[in-house]
Order: C-alpha cells, then sequence, then structure tokens
C-alpha cells in the first residue's frame, strides 16, 4: 500500500509540475503575441518544461530527443538575444540547463535515475535555488506601472518565479 501512496504522490507531483509549466508557458505566449523577444523565449522554456514533465513511463523515448533539439533552438535564440544585454543570459543558461536535463534523461535512464554528471547538476541546483529565492524577494517587494508589454509587473514575476521552480523541480528529480 505504501508503494502504490508513493506512486500516485509522485504522479500527482508530475501533473501539478506540468500544469505550472503549462500556464506559465501560456502566459508567456500571451505576452509574446506580435513581440517575440525574451517572452517568446520563456514560452517555449515553459511548454517544453511541461511537456518533459508528462509522466509517460516508457511511452516516451522520442521526446527527450526532440527535446534537446526544441532547446538547442531556444539556446540560439538566447544567444541573439544577448546582443540586447547581458539580462538575457538567464535564458541562455535555461536553455542549456534544459538541453543538459534531456541529454541526461536520455543516457541515463530518465528523471531519477541518477541521471547526470553531479557537479553540473549541483551548479544548476544553487544556480536555480539563487534565483528563485531572488525571485520570490523581488515579488514580495514588487509594485509599480503596468509593463509596456501589458502584464502587471507582479504576474510577470510570478510566471518567472514558477518557471524558476519548475527547473528547481526538475533539477532535483535527477
Amino acid at each position: 500500500m505504501h508503494g502504490s501512496a508513493a506512486s500516485l504522490s509522485a504522479a500527482l507531483s508530475s501533473w501539478l509540475l506540468v500544469l505550472l509549466c503549462a500556464v506559465s508557458g501560456a502566459y508567456c505566449l500571451r505576452r509574446a503575441h506580435g513581440r517575440g523577444g525574451a517572452a517568446a523565449g520563456e514560452a517555449v522554456m515553459g511548454f517544453g518544461m511541461a511537456l518533459m514533465a508528462v509522466p509517460l513511463g516508457d511511452g516516451g523515448a522520442w521526446r527527450q530527443p526532440v527535446l534537446g533539439v526544441v532547446f538547442c533552438a531556444a539556446a540560439l535564440h538566447a544567444v541573439w538575444l544577448l546582443r540586447g544585454g547581458a539580462h538575457h543570459a538567464h535564458h541562455l543558461v535555461g536553455s542549456l540547463a534544459m538541453v543538459y536535463m534531456s541529454a541526461a534523461t536520455v543516457s541515463g535512464g530518465g528523471h531519477g535515475h541518477g541521471a547526470g554528471l553531479p557537479l553540473l547538476t549541483g551548479s544548476l541546483l544553487l544556480y536555480y535555488a539563487g534565483y528563485v529565492v531572488l525571485g520570490g524577494t523581488r515579488l514580495l517587494t514588487a509594485g509599480g506601472p503596468v509593463p509596456a508589454h501589458g502584464g502587471s509587473t507582479e504576474l510577470v514575476r510570478a510566471c518567472r518565479l514558477a518557471m524558476g521552480m519548475g527547473m528547481l523541480a526538475m533539477l532535483l528529480s535527477m
């Protein structure tokens, strides 16, 4: 019975992560409509994270290589965005982290099976833990005018915080 409850809990956690990432991706897509840029990259990241988190068991062997290609393209997009300033470096880190997780899960047997390089995984965990703490702090102190892209500053920060927490959860599962 204990194994069944743990399995149900893991499946529920996976589906909640899927929902969180998909909603974040949808919001970013709405922000990106007609503008592209960083919000478009965030939308790709949110939807890709949602797809990666879907618990398919062994039936999703196609998923990781396809996502690896998508996230390589997102990394190239992030490099392109770096022309606008170093503040886009986070998008590059996120895209490369997703490429790494896609490759590690293919070669290591999937999430939760000791996939990946411990030093790199640990470094990414530290980065995203710091990102989440900083993002949470910024969200608590947020306020001010509505940005030009139409979304509230708090909602944009909450979306980024949610995706950062999703990355942290996915890295913890490696």
